[in-house]
């Protein structure tokens, strides 16, 4: 088995970001493997929107690529109940409407009672360099065909998606004195839950990253190559991701902008190629390369692999029950890009939710099913199967309405429970998880009925630019001051205080840290909450399974097609229906008797 195609990461070398961090730690807290990879491969780690308030930041970690990869295959080569064949999947079968198997290239029959389709990019691949046409989901590796087309047969509907990826920088060609060096947390932290020190913590080394512009040379040089570029000439039909933009549509949709800001990002210890963050394209390659060598520092710079545009298969999600499994075909999973969505972290909690839907289904038990309150992935899945995609999917802080509750700090508070009574984390990642919050229970007390007096703390407040107290006050009051950090207030409370709270003494820093957020958003963080209750209401609200709406005379049309298209399994659900209007709700709600 090639080990470099285990867990390859196709395009960019970094785990996280802005809501994708939140993801990956989901995946952690339910006891996914992606964190500890991830921590085990990081070359560099940064919080991301730390000047903004805690419901925004973002883990963040630059990766090792082909470490990623080869952590990757030692945890999936030695977890039992995982055998691991390579071969070219050819065709699927069936008996009756449901699937059962697949035969591959090799001729090789698998047979299965659940199967769940993760196929990438790779359906009916096509890869783009100027006028140049690939068969291929990415360079270098073959397109998998015929697929789409027998799932088609059986009703679901498909479409094509676009994407693209930037060339790759030989890093000593490039001068590097003259770009902006951009270096990881000085205190790093990790994405696992789990106390297993990651790479750089271990090591104390971090790599950098560098930033550059874009200029109107730059742009004047792209320009040339527009005739030329099959997203301009009609040849790709493929919807790309709006948020992501190759550089020709940068330069197509902000036609005034003079510059655009790029990144170099290393790829790992024992390589030169950098990955040029913000560069992906699909014109010619001489022409990236002379639009290359008129930016700063890049006059000399060479490439290891051009930029290219990759266009694919995907399925329409809305034809997707909430465990993944298709509405279509019975026992068939469909997870990440095929899915409409892009990125590493959206697919990766997709395959982890549609494969413990699927084991659950064959043990007979209930389906798992996270709401959007419960987590990141609850909004993933239920945007996916309630609105649908116009372009490829890419998870956002803004995209969730309760994210004051769904923190990167607090996943495992919020998904581990949940995940070790359908035996997915362990006990040692249970046990951790209660104590943790045990501790912050304990510590939440202590500030709640601690009172510090102002002769003691004055001295501190004045020191930090804070008003000094004319009386006793609660800590749990001092910590709502936003220029007051309370592991520093912390260190005034009176010895033998914290042993009375079942205490040893200050916490570790990541429960001060989770008592602080709760204490100065506690306002925000109770609303959020009343309307989480008032939403739940119309969630725990079924729609019987195959209801006829037409039986509702009071619906509008637009409404009653939504609802046939969508089949939304709650009225929760079908009130974020695009088109959905608030009399169609009140409608369903008289009708059912509520």
């Amino acid at each position: 088995m090639d080990s470099v195609a285990v867990a390859k990461m196709s395009c960019n070398p970094a785990i996280g970001g802005i809501a994708k961090g939140q993801i990956v730690r989901e995946i952690d807290a339910l006891g996914g493997m992606s964190g500890i990879v991830t921590d085990e491969s990081t070359l560099q780690f940064r919080m991301l929107n730390k000047s903004k308030g805690p419901a925004m930041w973002s883990p963040r970690a630059q990766c090792d690529k082909i470490r990623f990869s080869l952590n990757w295959r030692r945890v999936l080569l030695n977890t039992y109940g995982i055998t691991v064949y390579e071969d070219l999947a050819a065709s699927f079968l069936f008996e009756n409407s449901k699937i059962c198997g697949v035969r591959t290239a090799g001729g090789q029959i698998f047979k299965c009672r659940k199967l769940i389709l993760t196929a990438g990019t790779f359906l009916s691949g096509k890869l783009f360099v100027g006028r140049r046409q690939l068969l291929g989901g990415r360079i270098g590796e073959r397109s998998s065909d015929g697929l789409t087309s027998q799932l088609v047969e059986r009703g679901l509907v498909t479409d094509r998606m676009k994407t693209g990826t930037p060339p790759r920088i030989d890093i000593t060609s490039v001068d590097t004195s003259v770009l902006l060096r951009q270096q990881g947390d000085v205190n790093p932290e990790r994405f696992s839950f789990l106390n297993i020190p990651s790479r750089v913590q271990k090591s104390g080394e971090q790599m950098d990253c560098y930033i550059l512009h874009t200029n109107e040379e730059v742009h004047a040089r792209l320009r040339k190559g527009f005739d030329d570029s099959p997203l301009f000439t009609g040849v790709i039909h493929g919807r790309g991701p709006r948020y992501c933009p190759s550089i020709e549509d940068k330069l197509r949709v902000f036609p005034d902008n003079d510059a655009h800001q790029l990144f170099l990002e290393p790829e790992g210890y024992g390589t030169n190629e950098y990955y040029l963050q913000g560069f992906s394209s699909s014109l010619p390659f001489e022409v990236q390369m002379d639009a290359l060598h008129a930016m700063e520092g890049m006059a000399d710079a060479r490439v290891f692999r051009p930029a290219y545009a990759v266009e694919y298969d995907f399925f329409d999600p809305t034809q997707l029950k909430p465990t993944l499994e298709s509405r279509m075909v019975e026992n068939l999973y469909l997870a990440g890009q095929v899915n409409g969505t892009t990125g590493y972290e959206e697919a990766a909690a997709q395959g982890l939710m549609a494969g413990i839907n699927a084991a659950l289904s064959v043990l007979e038990k209930d389906p798992f099913v996270l709401r959007r309150d419960e987590a990141y992935i609850g909004v993933l899945i239920d945007d996916l199967i309630t609105k649908g995609v116009d372009e490829p999917y890419r998870m956002f802080t803004s995209r969730a309405e309760y994210r004051i509750l769904l923190r990167q700090d607090n996943a495992d508070q919020r998904l581990t429970p949940r995940a070790y009574e359908i035996g997915l984390a362990s006990e040692e990642r249970y046990v951790t998880t209660v104590k943790k919050y045990e501790d912050a229970a304990s510590l939440t007390r202590l500030c709640e009925s601690v009172n510090l007096s102002a002769p003691v703390l004055n001295p501190f407040l004045i020191a930090s630019g804070s008003t000094p107290l004319t009386e006793s006050k609660r800590i749990s009051d001092i910590a709502t001051r936003p220029e007051l950090s309370l592991i520093d207030i912390l260190d005034y409370v009176p010895r033998g205080t914290f042993e009375r709270y079942n205490l040893s003494g200050i916490p570790d820093s990541k429960i001060v840290e989770s008592v602080e957020i709760n204490l100065k958003y506690k306002g925000y963080i109770d609303r959020e909450i009343q309307l989480v209750d008032k939403m739940r209401r119309l969630e725990d609200l079924i729609i019987p399974e195959g209801f006829d709406f037409d039986r509702i005379s009071g619906l509008t049309i637009e409404c009653r097609q939504k609802f046939k298209r969508y089949a939304p399994r709650t009225i929760g659900q079908a009130s974020r229906i695009s088109g959905v209007s608030p009399s169609d709700i009140s409608v369903l709600l008289v009708y059912f008797g509520r």
